[in-house]
């Protein structure tokens, strides 16, 4: 028996001396249970909305009034044209675009009906679809209030229309997300696993000491895992395309960039995590643990960002799946180009430099 306690009391010990693996398992129930109680909400939230009404009356500004003052709409006023409404909407500006017919009150009066068209963004079918049923609610109630009001009834008839994803397709919202974190994942545990492999033979130091400067070295060591992760890639794109019917709206070419660009964000953030652990199966669940558990649960993949508290989309800013998810969908999904894209590249590009900027500060002082 006192063998046996000696051998629990040892390990303990061994659990308390090792900082990283105490702080994965007390961290973890906390930080799950933070992020999944705040970035869970399924309610759709922030709804950005536009007005088209070419000839405004009382109704018409009534409905709009109505839009405005409700929580879950994010009132970005009236347009003046349908080119302009258009725009907004192809550069991503707007969820919701509510578009009234010409002469809508003048129409109702004589004969009894008139029309309301909703446009929205249903990229994220689950988002465009209950954007557009607010909106109908929003109407119906008004509709009411009128009739009970006036008592002439009339029907104010909506037509929802869905921009880039009419069929409203759930694969549209899911396969930038996947792409996402599969390439997160296995670039991230690739990258560091082959580095501290490396540390654990006690060949990092030949390689350090090689004629060959520390950035050449790590591009080096990264190029084989670029090649492979690419393929992933195309993979998921081609099973995207063929087998869930996942459209390629914008260019291939800016496409490709835009993974990259990504894959080699991924692949710095393994180097990095390399730096910080001397363990191949630290390295695996350290990169596991911070690659997906953000991605999933802040990058919008599954739940809007813009659902979350301030401080989980401050957070968001910093996860480099966001970024990425949002360029696929506006350049996949919507079919936009660089001009509108450019900002998400950007951040990618940033998050890239900062990366690979400290893992070669990193290397530089194990070798001193």
């Amino acid at each position: 028996m006192k063998q046996f306690i000696a051998f629990v009391k040892k390990e303990f010990r061994h659990i308390i001396r090792d900082n990283r693996t105490l702080l994965i398992i007390l961290g973890m129930p906390v930080v799950e249970i933070l992020l999944f109680g705040f970035a869970v909400n399924m309610e759709v939230q922030n709804i950005r909305v536009a007005v088209y009404d070419p000839t405004p009356d009382a109704f018409t500004t009534g409905i709009a009034e109505r839009i405005r003052q409700n929580s879950y709409f994010n009132y970005r006023g009236s347009v003046q044209t349908m080119d302009e409404m258009e725009e907004s909407m192809r550069k991503g500006e707007l969820d919701l675009a509510v578009v009234f017919q010409q002469n809508f009150q003048e129409e109702l009066v004589h004969s009894g009906e008139a029309d309301v068209q909703l446009l929205s963004n249903s990229s994220d079918p689950n988002r465009g679809s209950i954007a557009a049923t607010y909106a109908t609610a929003i109407i119906a109630g008004f509709q009411r209030e009128q009739t009970d009001l006036i008592q002439i009834p009339f029907q104010i008839q909506t037509e929802n229309r869905m921009i880039y994803n009419p069929l409203m397709k759930s694969s549209y919202m899911f396969v930038p997300g996947i792409m996402g974190l599969v390439l997160m994942i296995i670039c991230t545990i690739m990258t560091s696993v082959s580095i501290v492999r490396e540390k654990e033979r006690g060949t990092m130091e030949v390689l350090l000491a090689s004629p060959l400067k520390q950035g050449t070295m790590i591009f080096a060591k990264t190029i084989p895992y670029m090649v492979i992760s690419f393929i992933d890639f195309v993979i998921i794109l081609l099973l995207s395309y063929f087998v869930l019917d996942v459209p390629v709206n914008g260019s291939l070419l800016l496409l490709f960039f835009v993974a990259i660009l990504y894959i080699t964000l991924t692949l710095s953030y393994g180097l990095t995590v390399s730096t910080l652990v001397d363990k191949q199966v630290n390295a695996v669940i350290f990169s596991a643990i911070t690659a997906m558990i953000p991605v999933l649960m802040l990058s919008g993949m599954i739940f809007p960002v813009d659902n979350m508290p301030g401080a989980l989309q401050a957070l968001s800013a910093i996860v480099p799946a966001r970024w990425f998810i949002e360029a696929v969908r506006k350049v996949m999904i919507q079919g936009l180009g660089v001009t509108i894209a450019w900002k998400e590249m950007l951040v990618l590009t940033g998050m890239t430099l900062f990366l690979l900027g400290v893992t070669i500060m990193k290397t530089k002082k194990r070798l001193e």
